[in-house]
């Protein structure tokens, strides 16, 4: 089987050895847009705009333009359930997860969600250049029927690489704890840490690397000594061993990988000497008949379902179903004696599925 153009690679049998592992670019000059989920309401920033100066090539007061922007676009499309001006302000991971959303919302039918968001926190780096971007903190709850639900707390990753290009979103991630003091200087600004910064645990361009061996191998990884346990380590490793096994009963091969993506890396430095970065990971996953010889039906996942381009397909050799990640992590100072790299908040959802 063929995999078409641009999707990643298969991946890897189960407990092969990563010492061949490669970071792959999830760096900082990929900087370029955006993804949408639809929102709805926009509360006016509390924070003071921070003072512009000639170093300072984002202020929080272009940064709020740029975020309700968003909102106003993304909100619209929702209501009008229309995926094309949702793709418009929307990239990397985030352009993912919104094409599947609406695909599987269409698929069943069902009205595209709107989100109704509280105060947001801007987290403006001091830049003098591109590519350009910065990060809010909000509260987002969804709103069904006109009814309020779940409410999540949101980082959102908002990037453009050049001038002539428009803000984007780049990646959400809901956080499952409060978010640690970030640092500010004098004038309200934060900190961009670069990708090679040697004074954390792990410099931020091996991050997903270390994150991913883990995964990937589990606790008994060496990688799992600087990495610490979780639903989207140890956990996502116990969730994907516990489906290879499943699927060995009837006899066919499942494999997965979690690896680098092409996406947004930034980070911004944290009040006690840590970072907190921002990375796009895919998990690709094969279910096979042995050697791909023809055989019974494989299962095709229901999320992923409505990605296939004939939902009739039937996979007698392989199927195929991968998925976006957008992480953010704790990175602690390298000086802090048994600190481990952290995943603080995630969101993924399906970005490609074939059969064959």
């Amino acid at each position: 089987m063929t995999r078409p153009a641009g999707q990643p690679a298969r991946a890897r049998p189960a407990g092969r050895p990563a010492g061949a592992r490669i970071a792959t670019a999830i760096g900082a000059a990929a900087l370029a847009g955006v993804t949408l989920l639809s929102i709805q309401g926009c509360a006016p920033a509390s924070d003071a705009d921070a003072v512009t100066t000639a170093s300072h090539s984002v202020t929080v007061a272009s940064a709020r333009t740029a975020y309700q922007t968003y909102l106003a676009v993304s909100d619209m499309a929702a209501a009008l359930g229309d995926l094309a001006p949702a793709l418009t302000v929307v990239t990397s991971a985030q352009w993912a997860q919104v094409k599947s959303q609406y695909a599987a919302l269409v698929w069943k039918g069902t009205p595209v969600p709107r989100y109704r968001y509280g105060t947001p926190v801007f987290y403006v780096p001091a830049l003098s250049g591109f590519p350009q971007w910065f990060v809010a903190a909000v509260d987002r709850t969804t709103v069904t029927g006109g009814k309020p639900g779940a409410t999540d707390h949101m980082l959102m990753l908002f990037a453009r690489a050049k001038q002539t290009e428009d803000w984007t979103l780049s990646g959400t991630a809901v956080l499952s704890r409060p978010l640690p003091a970030i640092a500010r200087d004098a004038d309200g600004y934060a900190t961009a840490v670069s990708t090679n910064d040697s004074s954390l645990l792990l410099r931020p361009d091996v991050v997903g690397a270390t994150h991913a061996a883990v995964v990937d191998e589990g606790p008994t990884s060496p990688a799992a000594a600087v990495v610490a346990a979780g639903p989207q380590t140890t956990g996502l490793h116990a969730a994907q061993a516990a489906q290879a096994a499943a699927q060995r009963a009837h006899g066919r091969d499942y494999e997965w990988l979690l690896q680098g993506a092409p996406y947004p890396q930034v980070g911004l430095r944290l009040a006690d000497g840590g970072a907190l970065v921002l990375y796009g990971m895919y998990l690709n996953t094969t279910n096979e008949h042995p050697n791909l010889a023809a055989g019974p039906p494989i299962p095709i996942p229901a999320a992923f379902t409505p990605l296939l381009a004939d939902p009739t397909v039937v996979g007698r050799h392989a199927v195929y179903a991968n998925s976006v990640y957008q992480y953010a992590a704790i990175d602690p100072p390298g000086t802090a004696r048994g600190a481990k790299l952290d995943i603080i908040a995630w969101q993924g959802g399906p970005s490609y599925a074939n059969a064959d």
